[in-house]
């Protein structure tokens, strides 16, 4: 796959042109049947290259030796036990990853299926933190086609080649049938939710195909972008001068993925629903106590197309109606009979066995005629259940029922609305595909990560309270939430007006010594809003890149959207990792702004919390608590999420430096960005609480934080010494956002000491990392102390984010972002690969540990989106074409739609699946803030500061009260709501 070319050349364009036939495109451009200008592309007999997984290097591999025995017991126990540890490295799964994959089906946490780019069905994700990445090769769409005159006849599925899995062509399973297609003329067009598959002549000359595959991921849509469903929309063009006879065909397995089929007791059952839609409802019974899940194919039936099932057969000669059998019935008569609807449900599977269904429509196509067919697939699995906790609802649910007999509801409706769903979809898309001064690998690749939201192992619940016909789990614990120690907080409510203020008691949660007066403690502040209105009217930037705003429907503002969970990645079952989200959540808030703040009110609640479990730390072997209050958690959890969580047990992550100033930094810029003032009022303890945790760090008075010589942050196998560039900065920036939100909120007294603490810690900060050029690594001592680190400048990335004043002098920034474009990214392979994060200021990768030798395809767009905001757009997109050079692009390593979380100079990757490339919408929000950050509050942090008497302070108690209003936007009046 990856050629010399990669580094010697650069492709600005993917017309259409180029794969698809132009006489062709005019045929099809009819009900949106032709691929976009704007899209990523394949020809459909491209090699789906193995992809090479990076290992370690035996200098690495000695130093993590102690580690690599704990995690190996921990795996083996684990299993035991009957679940998948979080970080399994030495599992490997029996299906080697390839280059193949394509846009997932469904919209967010409700299961889902991806697509490869050739048509097979695979990724499968239905039980939450399960995946099974090998195709169900029974799941094909095929085409019959007969002329007038007999004397033309195709038979063909409608993708490339023999698969992995296909036996010898003499049995009466799947090889029976004709996988006789090349794919030499037939392409593939993904711009997510969408994809289109177009077959030029093939498998008939005459006859042009497209498949456009439509699945409801709309922005600001809570309700459809909840839907376990896609659309397969199949336009026919005839060119030839005989009418043909088309029968397009979807055969489905009753299976989840893996083994799933053979497990026995799987029925299917024939239906026929109101306005034409017909189809198989396939009821799936899983295994090991998982909720049943129950699946609908289906189309829709019209004055033009005739719809008939088979409901049943198999893929071994010992079936009554074998795989060969409903092929030659398809060749033969081109449909079903139409009394299999009257079949009923079908016996049971028997274990060994596989139960498969299949539905055809039928169609005449005049000479030079078009005809338009719809299938589609819906899978209902109402609860989710977690190993070690409890059962939910699925946020579907709150609209379907919580049956697994919805399937055939949400499959109805999915026929009836997929031409509204496209209308919302391209109005979302239009205004950035259109803007002319945007590269257009960055268009689609800008969409085509957002597929990470549906396949990265999303749930997506309709709220905390348990299913009400739950079982216990199988452990004996009740299904109710984990008994964690947390802080007394009573919650009052008054009105909001322009003369009222919100009164916030607040205790300390550190009883640390503050007679220097450098610590955050305060033990009551009177809150009167000193924060202008904010708006979020759509805004053009001058340099005119793209638009953006928040849509605020009065109607819902109170709208309860449930609770959302989303893995670090297919390999790291770790939900919500925080440190991760860091990066990814700019995805969120800008297309599900309430998503994002559901999240961080879950961690917000979090920070409060204490779980005094004890956990082994499997770095070093030493133990601890589970959670410690006042630090922000790494997760959600694995197995009981929200009840148990820091399933991440490598490292002590309480004592990490960068998780506590990230949350400071996220809820002020989602504080900012939404105006949702009863969002800052409530997370406003934890932010507090988040800071005073930090103080234990600043061990030698000078207002800024230490590392301690070991991994402690997002760079788990990076030790950092003394300060760190990449901590230091984040310290530096959550000083800044929590004096403004204070000020914001009114707490005057606490913006003030935040606001000296960060100008004591700021000038420390310069004078032991500024070396004239960028920020050294750390203030160690050791070889790569002077490392030019990538993520420097992640601290001041946000600040940019959220319209904060810079932390740095203008020169100060523009340097260290053109010595990280010089080194981290023009010095390997020509900046044709992103930014590796770390090099060494004499030009050569730092290889200290693995991660420092490693290019993040998330931290690259970060970076990209800090060179944006400095007005280094041409470094900025430089910078992040190498992802999508080496990632997307034909001549890359095959990383489309399963990003990995990095990958090293030679292309071998790390963590395939994983949330940090998300990071690409930070570019998205540099190019395009709304009005409300950029009207933010300006903290100046030169004025005078008034510091409060902290002499004759109570002793510090774990207690939390506040007194918030019912508030959800700033008008012009202080506190004046007007919603």
């Amino acid at each position: 796959m990856v050629t010399g070319n990669l580094f010697n050349c650069r492709k600005h364009s993917w017309p259409p042109e180029e794969y698809v036939n132009k006489a062709t495109l005019q045929l099809l451009d009819y009900d949106s049947a032709a691929p976009p200008e704007h899209a990523w592309r394949r020809r459909l007999n491209s090699h789906a290259n193995r992809l090479k997984e990076f290992s370690v290097t035996f200098v690495e591999a000695v130093k993590m030796v102690g580690l690599g025995i704990r995690l190996w017991s921990y795996v083996r126990e684990e299993a035991s036990q009957g679940r998948k540890a979080p970080i399994d490295p030495f599992t490997r799964e029996s299906c080697k990853p390839s280059a193949s994959q394509g846009v997932p089906l469904g919209g967010m946490g409700s299961g889902s299926i991806s697509r490869g780019f050739r048509g097979e069905f695979r990724q499968w994700q239905i039980i939450p933190g399960l995946c099974e990445p090998s195709p169900v090769m029974a799941n094909q769409f095929s085409i019959f086609i007969s002329r007038e005159g007999g004397n033309k006849t195709y038979a063909s599925v409608l993708a490339p080649g023999q698969h992995e899995g296909l036996g010898k062509s003499s049995d009466k399973g799947l090889s029976s049938w004709g996988w006789n297609l090349s794919g030499q003329h037939s392409t593939y067009h993904a711009l997510f939710p969408r994809a289109w598959t177009i077959y030029d002549g093939e498998p008939d000359p005459e006859l042009k195909i497209s498949c456009r595959q439509i699945s409801p991921f709309i922005p600001h849509n809570y309700r459809e972008s909840s839907l376990p469903t896609a659309v397969f929309v199949y336009t026919l063009v005839n060119t030839g001068k005989e009418r043909a006879k088309v029968s397009l065909l979807l055969s489905w397995a009753n299976s989840i993925g893996g083994m799933s089929h053979l497990t026995g007791d799987h029925v299917n059952e024939p239906f026929i629903g109101k306005d034409g839609v017909s189809g198989v409802l396939l009821h799936h019974k899983t295994t090991k106590d998982n909720p049943p899940v129950t699946f609908a194919i289906a189309a829709c039936e019209t004055q033009n197309v005739n719809v008939t099932v088979l409901p049943c057969f198999g893929l071994t000669d010992a079936s009554q109606i074998t795989a060969k059998d409903m092929w030659d019935t398809m060749v033969q008569d081109g449909h079903f009979d139409r009394e299999n609807f009257n079949a009923g449900p079908s016996m049971p599977s028997s274990p060994g066995d596989t139960h498969c269904a299949a539905v055809s429509a039928s169609t005449w196509v005049e000479p030079h005629g078009k005809c338009t067919v719809a299938f589609a697939v819906a899978w209902s699995s109402p609860k989710v259940k977690f190993l070690k906790g409890c059962s939910y609802n699925r946020r579907y649910t709150k609209y379907y029922g919580t049956s697994e007999g919805s399937a055939l509801d949400i499959v109805h409706d999915s026929l009836i609305n997929y031409k509204w769903w496209e209308e919302e979809i391209e109005n979302w898309q239009n205004p950035i595909l259109r803007d002319n001064k945007l590269p257009e690998w960055y268009k689609f690749t800008l969409f085509n990560e957002l597929y990470f939201l549906v396949a990265g192992g999303t749930i997506w619940i309709d709220s905390l309270s348990p299913a009400k016909d739950d079982k216990p789990p199988s452990s004996g614990n009740q299904c109710k939430a984990t008994k964690m120690e947390q802080t007394d907080e009573r919650v009052t409510e008054s009105r909001v007006n322009c003369t009222e203020s919100a009164i916030v008691e607040h205790s300390g949660i550190n009883n640390h010594d503050s007679a220097s007066g450098n610590r955050l403690h305060e033990e009551r502040t009177d809150m009167k809003s000193s924060c202008p209105d904010m708006l979020a009217a759509p805004l053009k930037r001058e340099s005119g890149f793209a638009y953006m705003h928040f849509k605020t429907n009065p109607d819902n503002v109170n709208e309860d959207v449930g609770r959302f969970l989303y893995l670090e990645g297919v390999e790291y079952i770790m939900w919500c990792t925080y440190d991760v989200h860091f990066y990814a959540s700019f995805a969120l808030l800008i297309l599900f702004p309430k998503i994002e703040l559901s999240i961080q009110r879950e961690f917000a609640k979090a920070v409060l919390c204490e779980d005094g479990r004890k956990l082994r730390f499997l770095a070093e072997g030493n133990w601890g608590i589970r959670k410690v209050r006042g630090a922000v958690p790494h997760d959600l959890g694995t197995h009981d999420p929200w009840n148990e969580m820091n399933a991440y047990n490598i490292h002590d992550t309480s004592m990490w430096k960068d998780l506590n100033p990230k949350f400071v930094l996220q809820v002020y810029r989602d504080f900012a960005a939404t105006r949702d003032l009863s969002f800052g009022v409530d997370v406003w303890p934890a932010v507090r609480a988040a800071m005073e945790y930090m103080e234990q760090f600043d061990r030698d008075d000078d207002g800024l934080i230490e590392n301690d010589g070991f991994p402690d942050q997002t760079y788990d196998t990076w030790t950092v010494h003394g300060i760190s560039a990449y901590c230091g900065c984040l310290w530096l920036a959550a000083l800044q956002a929590a004096a403004a939100m204070a000020l914001c909120l009114g707490d005057k007294d606490f913006s003030d000491k935040c606001k000296r603490i960060y100008l004591k810690a700021k000038a420390v900060f310069e004078a032991k990392l500024w070396n004239g050029s960028y920020f050294n690594y750390d203030s160690g001592s050791s070889s790569n102390s002077k490392s030019i680190q990538a993520d420097q400048l992640a601290g001041q990335w946000y600040t940019f984010s959220s319209g904060l004043p810079p932390l740095f002098d203008e020169s100060k920034v523009k340097s260290t972002l053109q010595k990280i474009y010089d080194f981290n990214v023009m010095k390997v392979r020509g900046g044709r690969i992103g930014a590796v994060n770390g090099m060494h200021p004499n030009g050569k990768v730092d290889d200290t540990c693995m991660q420092s030798r490693e290019i993040w395809t998330g931290v690259t767009y970060g970076v990209a989106a800090t060179m944006i905001f400095a007005g280094m757009e041409e470094q900025a997109f430089t910078t992040a074409e190498g992802i999508f050079t080496a990632g997307w692009s034909e001549e890359g390593y095959g990383y489309w739609f399963q990003t990995p979380e990095g990958w090293t100079t030679g292309g071998h990757y790390r963590s395939l699946i994983y949330m940090r490339p998300l990071a690409i919408w930070g570019m998205q929000w540099a190019l395009s803030m709304p009005k409300a950050i950029l009207e933010a509050p300006q903290i100046n942090i030169m004025d005078r500061i008034h510091i409060s008497p902290l002499n004759a302070r109570p002793p510090y108690s774990n207690g939390v009260r506040k007194v918030a209003p019912k508030a959800h936007c700033f008008s012009n009046s202080v506190f004046n709501c007007s919603c």
